[in-house]
């Protein structure tokens, strides 16, 4: 996979699709590498005409590692929140940075602008990079994420406990069986989850590619000392297409459709049975909502 130095980082990435065609970046969420965007997703933009970029977000993957930062104490993080401190001095990087990244990225492929989607954390991401460079986002589509607004209704305790309880050691078949539990609380309804042996592999592999647990514990950082965005959404004039699962109990449904609500003319789908990952059995249902809006814009 190549690699590209931007304001000074270095980011891995790659693509797929015909050059020529429209340009779709996708941003990948809290602690996830570049490589959770299945092959059989990021074919089906693809096989549509679109030109289907990914790249590892800082600070995870093979992308560039802020080592010489060591990650703020969450807990510290969240008390001095709800003391009303601003906090962005006391984490290495904002939501913020990481979405300058998107835009620098999109400068540096000679793109221009390009469609943006993003997964959970990405969707902050993209919502950020909307609004922070509007000249480098020709649609918006942010997917199973929020408005950031803290009135919303919260995560289930079950989620967010699977969310932040670490693997019992840094083990390949500790940081396994972690993922598996995890992905049994926030996932999709048995019906369309993936196979567990199938998710084992893929965490597996992402292992093999980079453990870089100091980086997540960083990205959790930035997303809870990122100031609050939610006020600003409705200043927004790009396409704007909104996904979400039903079943979602990390970042509720009442997420995206706060999302949709507050930018203008923002389309809204929510699927059943959906929860907080991207199933096989969904990815058709996925790639013909999402290609079916970029063909009417």
């Amino acid at each position: 996979m190549p690699n590209i130095q931007i304001r000074g980082l270095q980011f891995e990435y790659d693509e797929i699709g015909p050059p020529t065609g429209e340009p779709i970046v996708l941003v990948m969420g809290f602690s996830a590498q570049m490589t959770r965007w299945s092959d059989a997703f990021r074919e089906g933009l693809a096989e549509a005409g679109y030109r289907v970029i990914r790249f590892d977000n800082r600070d995870i993957g093979l992308s560039h590692s802020f080592d010489d930062h060591a990650p703020p104490n969450a807990a510290e993080l969240i008390q001095n929140i709800l003391a009303g401190q601003d906090v962005r001095d006391q984490v290495p990087y904002l939501l913020d940075d990481m979405a300058s990244d998107t835009a620098a990225l999109i400068e540096a492929l000679g793109l221009g602008s390009a469609h943006v989607l993003g997964a959970s954390m990405g969707g902050m991401i993209v919502q950020l990079l909307a609004l922070n460079h509007p000249d480098r986002v020709r649609s918006l589509i942010p997917v199973m994420t929020t408005s950031g607004d803290p009135s919303l209704p919260p995560a289930t305790p079950e989620a967010l406990q699977a969310l932040t309880t670490p693997p019992a050691s840094p083990a390949r078949d500790d940081v396994v069986a972690a993922a598996l539990r995890s992905s049994q609380v926030i996932g999709s309804h048995e019906s369309i989850r993936n196979d567990p042996a199938d998710t084992a592999r893929g965490v597996a592999a992402d292992y093999d590619r980079s453990y870089r647990p100091m980086g997540v514990a960083r990205q959790y950082a930035a997303i809870l000392a990122q100031p609050r965005w939610h006020e600003r959404l409705n200043a927004l004039a790009v396409p704007t297409l909104v996904l979400h699962g039903a079943r979602d109990p990390l970042i509720r449904p009442a997420c995206g459709r706060d999302i949709a609500a507050r930018i203008p003319g923002a389309q809204y789908v929510e699927i059943d049975h959906w929860g907080h990952d991207v199933p096989t059995a969904l990815i058709e249902r996925l790639v013909g909502e999402i290609s079916g809006f970029l063909s009417g814009l």
